[in-house]
């Protein structure tokens, strides 16, 4: 029995996909000789896990610290082509293309084959979006490889980028228009005061990845200084589910700055300024999750303005909240059909 030359995995480049969606591919399998049996196996796989270490002891007299980790399946797919089939099956019976591209040395053979896996998502069942941080993971990977007498002689994996999609919104109401409010009043040369009030203005707070989000920041400085600092930022809070080797559920929230900006305007004393601030949300995004999700992990979204007081070590902030969601593909294509082909929504590539 020879061993495999070569095993070639080809899907799309720097695509991101929709849960929900299919995955179109082509494994490419060159043979240095006849093998016994071989066989082609394609598997998509989504897996997530977390991992922190926290102090433990610390009101005894010892201190010690513990791991506490979580991990979820999400999707295991798997489809299998015996490599005789492929060459004596026709496209449409067996669902796989079969070519002998004839190699430049005789003695080696080429399979080509087409398969395509669903990334199943429903509204009761929803599928993460791929990411990463220091302290947890969310991946999805499609995986060929070729088996001859059940060992594997070789193997090809390639990750995938997949945005997943939400159920936040069907227990959280929209919030459409949305005015936040905050006042701060401050002294300021022994004994003067004053007052600055912030306002947020939004057309909407829901958005989908890639989309705008476009805001309206009123400042009413009614002091004698100028407020030369106004940030806007974008956070992402994620609260992270765990598990001690003693099976004592644990948490950790973890807070992060997505986007940034600055305003380069002053605000001048007594005087109200408006600024009109946008930003550009990224292709992929971890969609937003409750905290009854019984997940490893939860999202949530703040749109925070803060107002930095030349003349005093404190700030004011308006806080408001962001939901981040991603409208499902229809049930009726969550499903394979009957040739194993579904189409991808063009509108999800990068």
């Amino acid at each position: 029995m020879s061993v495999v030359k070569s095993i070639e995995l080809v899907l799309p480049e720097d695509r991101i996909y929709l849960a929900g969606s299919s995955i179109k591919g082509q494994v490419i399998l060159t043979l240095n000789s006849t093998l016994v049996d071989p066989i082609v196996k394609v598997e998509l796989v989504g897996r997530g896990y977390v991992e922190w270490s926290e102090e433990a002891g610390a009101s005894c007299d010892y201190s010690r610290n513990v791991i506490c980790n979580n991990k979820a399946d999400y999707v295991h797919k798997t489809k299998t082509f015996p490599v005789e089939e492929m060459a004596s099956r026709s496209v449409t019976q067996a669902g796989v293309q079969w070519h002998d591209l004839g190699s430049l040395q005789p003695p080696s053979r080429t399979f080509k084959l087409s398969s395509h896996l669903s990334l199943l998502s429903t509204w009761n069942y929803r599928l993460p979006s791929t990411f990463t941080s220091k302290f947890g993971h969310v991946f999805y990977f499609v995986q060929a490889s070729c088996m001859g007498r059940e060992h594997i002689l070789a193997k090809k994996r390639m990750y995938l980028l997949v945005q997943g999609t939400s159920t936040f919104h069907k227990e959280t109401p929209f919030q459409n228009p949305l005015f936040v409010e905050a006042e701060e009043k401050v002294s300021y040369n022994c004994c003067r005061q004053g007052t600055v009030c912030l306002q947020i203005q939004m057309e909407r707070n829901t958005f989908t990845p890639g989309e705008k989000v476009v805001f309206t920041t009123e400042i009413n400085n009614q002091t004698s200084k100028c407020i030369k600092t106004v940030v806007f930022a974008l956070y992402a809070h994620i609260q992270y589910e765990g598990f001690t080797p003693s099976a004592e559920r644990r948490s950790r929230l973890d807070s992060s700055e997505l986007l940034r900006q600055e305003a380069n305007t002053p605000v001048t004393r007594f005087n109200t300024t408006k600024v009109v601030s946008t930003f550009n949300l990224p292709l992929l995004l971890s969609v937003s999750s409750s905290t009854q999700d019984g997940e490893i992990m939860h999202t949530r979204y703040e749109l925070v303005t803060t107002v930095h007081l030349p003349w005093s070590l404190t700030s004011l902030k308006a806080k408001v909240p962001i939901i981040i969601t991603s409208a499902s593909v229809d049930s009726a294509i969550c499903q394979l059909s009957e040739d194993g082909v579904l189409p991808v929504n063009p509108d999800h590539q990068n």
